[in-house]
């Protein structure tokens, strides 16, 4: 999944004044959508582990990349023209447990 943050996205202008960085949530939120757009349903869900390697600037194209090793678990990157910005773990203990 593809994805951009607007030179206008209203998270911008605190996160850093002058010099804009994506806010790590913002890559976040996009992981999110990608699990849920690969079939979890909505809800609680947990991150044990997230690792930020590299920024994210505004109007730059980054993607989204999702494994889901077993039900209820994915490992996930966040890239940037094949450089890695983000990468973690999104547990939805629910499903892993049935």
């Amino acid at each position: 999944m593809q994805f951009e943050i607007t030179h206008d996205h209203p998270a911008l202008p605190g996160h850093f004044p002058g010099n804009p960085v994506v806010p790590g949530v913002l890559l976040l939120d996009r992981v999110l959508d990608a699990v849920e757009a690969a079939g979890a349903a909505p809800g609680a869900l947990r991150l044990p582990q997230v690792k930020f390697l590299q920024p994210l600037l505004p109007g730059q194209r980054a993607e989204v990349h999702l494994d889901a090793p077993v039900p209820g678990r994915w490992r996930f990157r966040v890239t940037r023209d094949g450089v890695s910005l983000a990468s973690g773990e999104i547990v939805d203990d629910a499903a892993a447990a049935t």
